[in-house]
């Protein structure tokens, strides 16, 4: 038996038709309240990747300077240059002390091998003190049988810049360019940088002996302390004075 037929006309007194399709319904669109909306994650991010970058990167600098005055204090340079420079310790009412004596001794052996035709030693004096550091090494490789011309004495310099500063003054004076650094070899990295600083063309080639040749942990941690604050703070007032 055939259906009925729909009376279009009349279907909106008695409500709405039956629709036949899925996509004829009507389509709710549910707006959820601003309370309950999930907060964005994006901007709360930035910040703690900054605080994770402001804890990690100290130690991934400090870390870093400790492995290259690490590595520098291994580096050992016989390449010829126009001077040994000896740098310098302590001295007790004219007597080097034994790090400074074991420099010496290495400056002395260098100089024999023929590293450079002379020798510098540097350090002035602290308060009290008869003698300057610098004097009593070329005093102590006069007496080893080194000539004196060979020899010559900075005795400007209380500290290692002041010292290097003064060698500076001499080597332009002089015409040198070029030097080979003796000390302890924790020491070479902070030497270095500020040599090169200076305008040096710069070799190393510390001592093997003594009390200060000791590469300890204790004697890394200072000399990384002390190269991080020269390359931060100090370096942009270190005046270029050798020209090469």
């Amino acid at each position: 038996m055939p259906a009925p037929p729909v009376d279009y006309e009349n279907q909106g007194a008695r409500g709405p038709s039956v629709l036949t399709r899925e996509s004829d319904r009507p389509q709710v669109i549910r707006h959820r309240p601003r309370s309950a909306r999930r907060p964005h994650l994006g901007l709360p991010a930035v910040p703690g990747i900054v605080i994770v970058a402001a804890i990690v990167f100290p130690f991934i600098l400090i870390g870093g300077a400790y492995l290259y005055v690490s590595s520098e204090a291994r580096v050992v340079q016989a390449d010829q240059t126009d001077a040994i420079v000896v740098l310098g310790a302590a001295q007790f009412d004219g007597k080097p002390s034994p790090v400074l004596k074991a420099r010496l001794a290495h400056a002395k052996s260098l100089y024999d091998s023929g590293t450079a035709p002379r020798i510098v030693t540097v350090g002035g004096k602290q308060e009290g003190d008869r003698f300057t550091e610098a004097a009593v090494g070329r005093d102590w490789l006069v007496a080893q049988g080194v000539p004196s011309q060979d020899v010559i004495a900075a005795k400007d310099g209380n500290d290692t810049l002041g010292s290097l500063e003064a060698v500076a003054a001499l080597a332009a004076a002089n015409g040198w360019t070029s030097i080979t650094l003796d000390s302890d070899p924790a020491h070479m990295a902070r030497s270095r940088a500020m040599a090169n600083r200076l305008g040096f063309d710069v070799r190393t080639n510390p001592t093997r002996s003594g009390d200060g040749s000791q590469v300890t942990s204790e004697y890394l941690v200072r000399e990384t302390a002390a190269y991080l604050a020269f390359e931060a703070f100090e370096q942009w007032d270190v005046p270029r004075i050798v020209e090469r």
